[in-house]
């Protein structure tokens, strides 16, 4: 699958947001105004300027309209989901070609809030997933213990672990010392 490099930009910073939704194990991962600050500067999020307690929460409304892409059952779903998002914020595609980058197309306006300008972009970002009929790449950590978001961007469609060196490794390990075991007995 080929996928253009601003598409897939929007694809690790949609997942790297929904990641920062708490769970069993964590923390709001977007608790206070300083980690939006962190988490846009992290991804480069342009125009950004001064971010007050409204645009924390809108982000993470974003977040959670994000996360229910991800867990829609069908691309007739996500596809709902996506329209609905991109339509709210407000799209007005436009080439840019700014701080280094070659020509993109940014989807949000100008103006847009930070909030406007996740959705927008990375909302296109998803919609070019259920476009490609790739709908199920957008998936969920197979690990125990671990239910955090990725884009199964393998040939095969066969990424099973948000990571392969973390929850992959050690499930790995696990399993081998579970044979080790058994076949000690």
């Amino acid at each position: 699958m080929l996928i253009p490099h601003d598409t897939r930009i929007a694809l690790e910073t949609v997942v790297d947001l929904v990641n920062t939704a708490p769970d069993s194990d964590s923390g709001d991962g977007l608790a206070e105004l300083s980690a939006l600050y962190a988490f846009a500067e992290r991804h480069a999020i342009s125009g950004v300027g001064t971010l007050g307690d409204k645009d924390l929460r809108a982000v993470r409304d974003v977040r959670g309209r994000f996360a229910e892409i991800f867990a829609a059952p069908d691309a007739r779903t996500a596809a709902d989901l996506v329209n609905n998002l991109v339509a709210a914020a407000g799209t007005t595609p436009q080439l840019t070609d700014h701080d280094g980058y070659d020509w993109h197309i940014h989807y949000f306006a100008p103006d847009a809030s930070v909030a406007d300008h996740l959705a927008a972009d990375c909302g296109m970002a998803l919609a070019f997933i259920v476009v490609a009929g790739e709908q199920e790449r957008l998936r969920r950590c197979e690990a125990p213990d671990c239910r955090d978001a990725f884009v199964d961007l393998s040939r095969n469609r066969s990424r099973r672990y948000c990571s392969s060196r973390t929850c992959g490794n050690r499930l790995h390990v696990a399993a081998y010392r579970a044979r080790r075991r058994e076949a000690a007995r």
